[in-house]
């Protein structure tokens, strides 16, 4: 059976149901499977099948302690009408790539397609390791996550939910779906700092061990939503390999032909999934990782130095707006072996310096990843220019995406087919989508959303109809400092 250690050397094995419960190592690392599955299908038998049959199998095969009929259950409760797609994931061939259109869920965003299976994940867990205590899940989010996160726990029994963000670091419509957000179990705080100041400050709670005594002594447990935790990272191997078989299905490609996958990417969860997709046994030739001006991803994949000491920019792909990966922690274990003593020293050293240079064994594994980045300009550009030649309509976060494929192509000349993440609707910054097509919307992020509807005709998702009408229910705004009193006054 497999079973889930920490990147940093942990004594302590799980299942993966008290993986999940817990979210985070003891000694601060991420959980990981002490070995990856094989895919657990022939691709020609997935050919046909829906989303949740290829959901089941992929999920079944790494978490082997959920019982085939709870695990259907979650499966089946996740993956329903809340999306407006009926084949859940849609894969659109636009311009050089094929878009695996990530956002037909409650929220818009990619977050969906495992935050809305997590709550059901958990709380089977929780029956299964009889847990007593209350579990609040704590989070940080960069603009999608938070909103997934509170769709899928809202008034879920045994939870209460905290999602700190960066004040004026996300899109008018992200803000708008957080703070109104309903349940009687949600929390919601913005922070006067960006992102990293939001995920350090959740981690160090993490790591408070007298404040984990103090809440467990009120019958409380903190787990996460963010993709620390492996019960949110593997619901998204899924749609890999559903990308893949649709590939299949198309005639683009047979069965064990190789094809690109390009992720833009922020906090490097997103494209960890399509590494693990790959180490399954689907064929990938280059793992492409798209930046914004926020580089370091792309800095480190080129020369084998993480350095975060560098200016940080907001820019129009907020989610992307972070310079600590967290999940990159996860690739590097895989990638050296599983040594945990290394890892551990890479991290001291990222906390204590921002930086670390890893071994030329990791250096060289790395060659599997292509790293690129593109500005606001560019990626602007790109929506323009998508549009225009093709009618396709993309967010910010995928134009970097299709950006930086675009210049893998004019560097290598590799016309290998290619899936592009496509990880928000365009609708979630409809300023900056409207201003690349040519529309006059001003800074109102709601009438750029009419505009841009009425001038393109693509429906707007029904999770943004009438968003703005919603009353505000959250308005608190705290110091990074304050995030830990936030928890306790909530809770």
């Amino acid at each position: 059976m497999i079973h889930y250690q920490s990147t940093r050397g942990s004594k302590y094995i799980k299942t993966s149901a008290r993986a999940i419960i817990q979210g985070i190592a003891e000694d601060k690392g991420l959980y990981v499977p002490n070995t990856i599955p094989a895919l657990p299908f022939e691709i020609e038998d997935m050919m046909g099948k829906p989303y949740k049959k290829v959901a089941f199998e992929i999920i079944n095969a790494f978490f082997e302690d959920y019982t085939d009929d709870d695990l259907l259950r979650c499966v089946e409760s996740a993956y329903d009408d809340k999306f407006d797609a009926e084949s859940v994931v849609p894969v659109v061939k636009a311009g050089d790539g094929y878009f695996l259109e990530l956002y037909h869920g409650r929220t818009a965003a990619f977050k969906d397609m495992a935050l809305s299976i997590l709550p059901y994940l958990l709380t089977t867990a929780m029956k299964s390791e009889n847990e007593e205590k209350k579990i609040c899940i704590l989070t940080a989010t960069s603009g999608d996550t938070g909103k997934a996160a509170l769709e899928g726990f809202a008034d879920v029994e045994g939870t209460e939910i905290i999602v700190f963000y960066p004040n004026k670091g996300v899109s008018e419509v992200q803000e708008r779906q957080m703070i109104t957000q309903e349940g009687g179990n949600t929390h919601v705080f913005a922070i006067n700092g960006n992102f990293d100041d939001a995920q350090t400050g959740v981690k160090k709670i993490f790591g408070d061990d007298d404040f984990i005594r103090e809440l467990a002594q009120k019958g409380v447990k903190l787990s996460s939503a963010n993709s620390i935790n492996i019960g949110r990272l593997i619901p998204q191997v899924v749609y890999y390999v559903w990308g893949y078989i649709k590939l299949v299905e198309r005639g683009v490609i047979k069965a064990g032909d190789k094809i690109n996958v390009v992720v833009p990417t922020g906090n490097f969860g997103n494209i960890l999934a399509a590494y693990y997709a790959g180490e399954m046994g689907i064929p990938v030739k280059q793992f492409i990782c798209a930046s914004n001006e926020n580089k370091v991803l792309t800095d480190f994949i080129n020369t084998g130095t993480y350095n975060t000491n560098r200016e940080f920019f907001l820019t129009e792909s907020p989610s992307m707006d972070i310079l600590i990966s967290s999940n990159l922690e996860r690739l590097l274990y895989h990638l050296n072996g599983n040594d945990a003593g290394e890892i551990r020293e890479l991290m001291d050293a990222l906390d204590k310096h921002g930086k670390y240079t890893v071994s030329p064994k990791i250096n060289y594994a790395l060659d599997r990843f292509y790293g690129g980045y593109a500005d606001t300009a560019r990626a602007n550009g790109m929506i323009t220019e998508l549009y225009r030649k093709n009618g396709y309509l993309i967010d910010t976060h995928t134009a970097v995406g299709y950006r930086v494929y675009e210049d893998y192509i004019a560097y290598t000349g590799d016309r290998t087919p290619t899936l592009i993440a496509s990880t928000a609707s365009p609708y979630k910054f409809a300023g900056s989508v409207a201003r690349s097509i040519g529309l006059e919307c001003g800074d109102d992020g709601f009438e750029c959303i009419k505009a841009v509807e009425e001038a393109t005709s693509v429906k707007v998702p029904y999770c943004l109809q009438g968003l703005d009408k919603k009353p505000v229910r959250h308005k608190g705004v705290v110091d990074p400092g304050e995030m830990m009193d936030s928890v306790r006054s909530s809770l």
